[in-house]
């Protein structure tokens, strides 16, 4: 699968490059009015597509050798809420929610519309019941995959950590 999505975003990126390639040497050739302005608006509009695609949501390893191991068994609260690595959670967290799930949850938990925005995750044991039942099980629509188990991809100790910055991002946190 990796090589796959690899071999279509490479592709796709040699198009936009030769699109791009093309109506640039086509607008100056023809000489056209457009000018040096409308040529720059041009290349902007055809390179859209690459600014605003979310690239590989391939899972990401999350380091978490630093943080206190939680075992096997999944724990029903976070427990580096209150915990003295509260703070290396978040840092962890935060490394972690950006490679894993800003694809698809938007930079900072701001939903851009693909998938729930995280700020409004309730913080405290109801949120954390509602975030791992969705972590461990993910979601499906009509046999179609919204957001898998990411528990299969990322450890116990990153997503607890994830959770732990969401915390720190969230509405009820920043009053926003």
């Amino acid at each position: 699968m990796t090589t796959l999505t690899t071999t279509i975003t490479k592709t796709f990126s040699r198009t936009i490059s030769k699109t791009i390639t093309t109506a640039i040497s086509e607008t100056v050739s023809t000489k056209t009015p457009i000018g040096q302005a409308g040529t720059i608006a041009l290349v902007a509009l055809l390179a859209s597509p690459l600014a605003w695609s979310h690239g590989s949501v391939t899972p990401q390893a999350v380091d978490i050798k630093d943080l206190e191991r939680l075992g096997d068994e999944w724990r029903e609260e976070n427990p580096y809420r209150d915990h003295p690595q509260h703070d290396l959670a978040v840092d962890i967290g935060a490394r972690a929610y950006n490679s894993n799930c800003a694809a698809c949850h938007g930079l900072e938990a701001k939903s851009g519309g693909i998938a729930p925005d995280l700020r409004e995750l309730e913080n405290g044991p109801w949120g954390d019941e509602w975030f791992k039942e969705l972590v461990t099980n993910g979601s499906e629509r009509n046999g179609r995959v919204l957001m898998p188990r990411m528990s299969d991809y990322v450890s116990q100790e990153g997503l607890w950590a994830i959770r732990t910055w969401l915390e720190t991002v969230s509405i009820e946190t920043t009053g926003q």
